[in-house]
């Protein structure tokens, strides 16, 4: 049994309203175990016996479809993935303010050519760096809520589906799918 999470874009902050309990029974009757729910943003924390977390993603995206009849892509990365972001922010040791810090999830990851033309716009201090399907963001001079470097900023210029987890929610969900 390996645990993952699975980070749905978008829940519960704008126009598209889920209940945690509506996403841990739709996981939980997909056959998957233990599924805890971490705030009320589309973060589920479950175990399984499925290896692929594409095949994972696609399951929970088509049961929120078929079951409440909303699109909302979701990502899934297993516990160890996790647990290599989590202790891999080159950012971690330069701010004590978690929501500073902020970890993209990418779909999958982006092409060079769109990593290399990536820029924080104008006037923003804000450092990042793309690491396969994550990017590492540090917005030194505020928080994430008045920059325009944003997730969909991040997905126009990257070309992938992304969501954004503050640190502490990645620590925490690091926490939850560990061994």
């Amino acid at each position: 049994m390996t645990r993952y999470v699975a980070l749905l874009r978008g829940v519960n902050v704008g126009t598209t309203r889920l209940a945690m309990a509506d996403l841990r029974r739709i996981v939980s009757d997909l056959g998957h175990e233990d599924a805890k729910t971490y705030l009320q943003s589309g973060n589920v924390a479950f175990g399984s016996t499925v290896r692929d977390a594409e095949k994972l993603a696609a399951g929970i995206e088509r049961a929120l479809t078929d079951e409440l009849a909303l699109t909302v892509p979701v990502l899934v990365r297993s516990g160890r993935e996790l647990a290599a972001i989590a202790g891999g922010n080159p950012y971690a040791d330069r701010e004590d303010d978690p929501t500073r810090l902020l970890v993209a999830f990418l779909a999958s990851a982006p092409k060079k050519s769109t990593v290399d033309a990536l820029a924080v716009p104008g006037g923003e201090n804000v450092s990042f760096t793309v690491t396969g399907r994550e990017v590492f963001l540090h917005y030194v001079d505020g928080g994430y809520g008045r920059s325009k470097f944003t997730n969909a900023y991040l997905e126009k210029k990257l070309g992938v589906v992304a969501t954004t987890r503050n640190w502490k929610s990645v620590r925490a969900l690091a926490e939850m799918t560990a061994p």
